[in-house]
């Protein structure tokens, strides 16, 4: 069965850090492009960052980039996402999400995703 599992978020002050991770099972991470989205209360769902498959480039969106990175494991079958100088706008429901194949430029769309997890929550407050 294929499933993508988050963990790591929880309550953070403004500029701490979080690391979140996002455990796959039932396939091979390493296959698939996979991608960070988040969804504040009231907002629409945003991509924040992914990571292609086999080559690993990644990407970023603009306002984390410099302060998000993306990373793999392919032992442990994970994908990180580490969360440094983080800001109360980041307060959100962070998901991690897989497909394949990509073959666009830049980071796959939430509707591109063939699987997601159920999300796991960031909450950036004093």
């Amino acid at each position: 069965q294929v499933q993508l599992a988050e963990s790591g978020g929880g309550l953070v002050q403004p500029g701490g850090s979080l690391r979140l991770s996002c455990a796959a099972s039932g396939f091979t991470l390493g296959y698939y492009t996979i991608g960070w989205f988040r969804q504040a209360p009231g907002k629409e769902r945003e991509g924040v960052s992914c990571m292609r498959s086999t080559a690993g480039s990644t990407y970023y969106v603009d306002s984390m980039r410099g302060r998000f990175t993306i990373s793999r494991d392919d032992a442990k079958n994970t994908v990180y996402l580490q969360m440094n100088s983080l800001k109360p706008e980041d307060t959100a429901v962070y998901y991690c999400a897989a497909v394949q194949p990509w073959y666009g430029s830049n980071c796959p769309s939430g509707p591109a995703m063939n699987y997601w997890g159920k999300g796991t929550l960031v909450t950036v407050s004093s």
